[in-house]
């Protein structure tokens, strides 16, 4: 579908993703389509799959969790792992991955006492390791169609003659 998408389609991208609350009037203005056009774009993007959704970013601190932590857990049984993590209201996200860990959570937890519970319904299952987010550089980062030219070439360390 990225080699689909126009210029147009970019920036309407760009402005949903900074704010998906704009109407279509004022999106149609910033992307300089009329609000028709925009709208049956929009639509287009929602329906090949490529708009998935609308939500409201939440602070999570502002809700009384005081600490976001990353589990790494180890190797399980798959489906007690996903078990849990829909048991667990405090995930945030959950990825199945590869390497050393097979799963990586985000949780959101009120303190130190309740992250050690969390954790610890983690542990009965396997080896974990856990690392509390001091700060985010980087979050919700908007993406854009993907595109080989902005691939940019590893650094070269150059060696001494």
């Amino acid at each position: 579908m990225s080699s689909d998408l126009d210029a147009y389609d970019t920036r309407i991208l760009a402005e949903l993703q900074a704010d998906a609350r704009l109407t279509m009037a004022e999106l149609g203005r910033r992307v300089h389509l009329s609000q028709p056009a925009v709208s049956e774009r929009v639509r287009k993007l929602e329906a090949s799959g490529v708009i998935t959704g609308y939500r409201a970013k939440v602070n999570v601190g502002a809700l009384g969790y005081g600490i976001r932590a990353v589990i790494r857990v180890g190797r399980a049984e798959y489906a007690r792992v996903v078990q849990l993590i829909q048991e667990t209201p405090e995930v945030i996200d959950a990825y199945n991955v590869t390497g050393e860990d097979s799963w990586i959570l985000q949780i959101a937890v009120i303190d130190v006492a309740h992250l050690d519970a969390v954790v610890t319904r983690f542990c009965l299952l396997t080896e974990t390791s856990t690392s509390i987010i001091l700060n985010a550089a980087r979050e919700d980062n908007p993406m854009l169609p993907a595109r080989r030219e902005n691939i940019r070439p590893p650094l070269v360390k150059v060696e001494n003659a």
